[in-house]
């Protein structure tokens, strides 16, 4: 009898395994940002669990030095010396670049832009084909932070709710995680390398947010100047009370206001516990042996002030200045023709497409497509794909029948939650875990007169932070092939 399994494979060319249960990768992942940079590399293995493979066990292998993010000037990387610390960190790892299987480049901050992003990206171009390269605004910043540190992880286990505060260079990122969940999330200008120091204390850098808050504290600010602990720790404490007005959005001043990088935190209720993370989270939690001549020092010493009277149990995280990525999984499946449907047949193949699974309600028989449509929304929102510069996959499980009127509801639903990204002219694609891709497909394209490409499979299980590779159709069999990418986070929920 013919193994149904789903056939497995590296995208190292020399590595194959078909019909494995169990598959062992070796990954890393790579974080830059405006004030930092960092490698990991990890052992991952994969477990087949009915339709996919699970990780079932990380193993860190090696974690790189912390570099401050090297600049040519106030806007550029300095790409070169950014090279240098990479090749050095594999040496270190005593890991060549073609034993790599998969893995996952975060770009974030001043790296985004574009000129930044195309000079990085052309630093991993032999790695085109296994990595996912992600350009993270602050909503998917704070979401991966809240997966890194382990808060949704922690929220999970208690049946509860953890606040996330990752406190970064130039930004902090507010997550409320939800018994499992990313709820909402929230940004704004604080940070600890608002204002940088040389050697000898003198300003080396500073950030437009920087001169704000040391205006508010009292003083400005210029380059070469040294300025007195007395000013930076009323800068520190100003910062800190703005941070922590983001639990008490009623108290907001224009000031709070025009700091806001997110909409605030909509969230009233109780807070089981909160979690650091962020550089500046390596000073809250007295693990930092050095100071990086910043004031996280200082916004740490205010947050240990201030947390007494905030009544918030502190909880130590999985990672503090690591909590991202540590690398990405991958393996391939090949989706049987029966009841997929693709229109026309040349939208495929696509590559990289960032998989959204909203928290759609389908268990009753009447479906609100309006909530459907505020799902959709939320997750792109949490992932930072609201402005339709890219596809998404918006993945799914049926539940109960599919009879025209809930097709109907979920179509419209998710057709306005998508209105940006069809606008655009991306294809929809659809994903679930199901049998019906053939029918919810040429419901759209017959129902409601989608004119985008419509590619809609199933039977597989995906999930946020998931990318998906959809290969063209096999004429003899009328299948596709589907390669499945996860990133990978230190702690997280049952991948």
């Amino acid at each position: 009898m013919e193994s149904t399994t789903p056939k497995a494979s590296f995208s190292n060319a020399n590595r194959h395994m078909q019909e494995e249960e169990e598959l062992r990768l070796t990954s890393v992942g790579v974080d830059i940002g405006s004030s930092t940079s960092h490698l990991v590399f990890s052992r991952l293995q994969l477990t087949l669990e009915g339709s996919r493979y699970r990780v079932t066990k990380r193993e860190i292998l090696n974690e790189s030095e912390i570099l401050l993010t090297p600049y040519v000037d106030d806007t550029r990387i300095d790409v070169e010396a950014l090279e240098a610390f990479i090749n050095q960190q594999y040496k270190n790892a005593k890991i060549r670049r073609e034993e790599v299987d998969t893995g996952a480049l975060i770009l974030t901050g001043v790296a985004v832009r574009r000129r930044n992003a195309r000079a990085i990206g052309e630093l991993f171009a032999q790695e085109a084909g296994k990595f996912v390269a992600v350009s993270a605004g602050d909503g998917l910043e704070a979401t991966m932070a809240a997966h890194g540190s382990g808060a949704v992880a922690h929220s999970a286990k208690i049946g509860g709710v953890v606040l996330s505060i990752d406190i970064g260079g130039g930004t902090s990122k507010f997550a409320v995680c939800n018994n499992g969940k990313v709820q909402e999330v929230s940004a704004m200008d604080i940070g600890a390398r608002l204002l940088a120091f040389d050697k000898d204390g003198a300003v080396a850098r500073i950030e437009e947010a920087g001169r704000k808050h040391a205006g508010w504290a009292g003083f400005n600010v210029e380059l070469g100047q040294k300025v007195s602990q007395e000013n930076l720790r009323k800068m520190a404490s100003g910062m800190t009370d703005k941070l922590f007005g983001m639990l008490k959005p009623e108290s907001f001043t224009e000031d709070v206001k025009g700091l806001l990088r997110l909409p605030p935190l909509a969230y009233k209720g109780e807070i089981d516990c909160v979690m650091f993370s962020g550089g500046v989270s390596e000073f809250i939690y007295n693990r930092a042996k050095t100071s990086f001549g910043d004031l996280g020092p200082l916004i740490a010493d205010e947050v240990h002030r201030r947390i007494g009277d905030l009544g918030l149990l502190v909880m130590e995280p999985a990672a503090r200045i690591r909590a991202t990525v540590i690398g990405a999984s991958q393996y391939t499946v090949q989706v049987s023709g029966n009841t997929i449907f693709i229109t026309p047949e040349d939208s495929v193949p696509v590559r990289n497409i960032a998989v959204v699974a909203p928290e759609f309600d389908l268990s009753g028989d009447d479906l609100d497509d309006a909530g459907i449509t505020t799902a959709v929304h939320n997750a792109l929102r949490r992932l930072d794909l609201l402005s339709g510069r890219q596809p998404v996959a918006i993945a799914f499980h049926w539940d109960g029948s599919a009879t025209f009127f809930r097709l109907q509801s979920f179509s419209k639903g998710v057709t306005a939650g998508l209105k940006e990204i069809l606008a655009k002219g991306h294809p929809l694609v659809l994903v679930n875990d199901g049998d019906i891709g053939g029918i919810v497909g040429l419901h759209f394209q017959e129902e409601l007169k989608i004119e985008n490409p419509i590619i809609s499979i199933d039977g597989i299980s995906l999930n946020d932070f998931d990318y998906i590779d959809i290969g063209a159709l096999i004429p003899s069999s009328g299948s596709v092939p589907v390669v499945i990418k996860s990133l990978i986070f230190p702690a997280s929920p049952q991948q």
